[in-house]
């Protein structure tokens, strides 16, 4: 499994804007300069996230892009989702057991649909844990660490 540019940079631009959080609205040019990516697949990305109720658009001069809920209340594991849908390993997952499933036919009785289910749920689980405020954290730790401050 791999996760996609889409994915990745939505993420990186979600954790700018956490970084921003509580400051006002946040330029699409700055992000996009401080995350290297292109200011229109970045307006792209940005759609998305607005759709899906985690970021909302200022306009005017001072306008931009700010958060639309606290950074720790927004999991990595719903950004993922809003940039991808579904976390599935594997496509018969996408369909619910008893269903009709257009990806196999064998849905109701496949005994290695239980490890991917199994891998599906950790892999969910895993991203729903982290929050933007700690990926934050993790971020301003790391900073310090190297310029040799600590975190106490």
């Amino acid at each position: 499994m791999k996760v996609s540019t889409k994915s990745r940079y939505g993420l990186a631009a979600m954790v700018d804007l956490a970084e921003q959080y509580g400051k006002g609205p946040v330029a699409l040019r700055s992000v996009a300069a401080r995350q290297q990516v292109s200011e229109h697949y970045l307006e792209q990305l940005m759609s998305s996230l607005r759709r899906a109720g985690f970021v909302r658009s200022v306009r005017g001069a001072q306008g931009g892009y700010v958060l639309a809920k606290e950074p720790n209340t927004i999991s990595v594991g719903e950004i993922v989702r809003a940039m991808e849908g579904p976390i599935a390993p594997v496509d018969c997952l996408l369909a619910e057991r008893g269903e009709q499933n257009p990806y196999c036919d064998k849905t109701c009785d496949c005994i290695r649909r239980n490890i991917w289910q199994k891998m599906g749920d950790s892999i969910n689980d895993t991203l729903d844990s982290i929050s933007l405020a700690s990926l934050c954290r993790e971020g301003s730790g790391t900073n310090e660490k190297e310029r040799g401050e600590s975190n106490v």
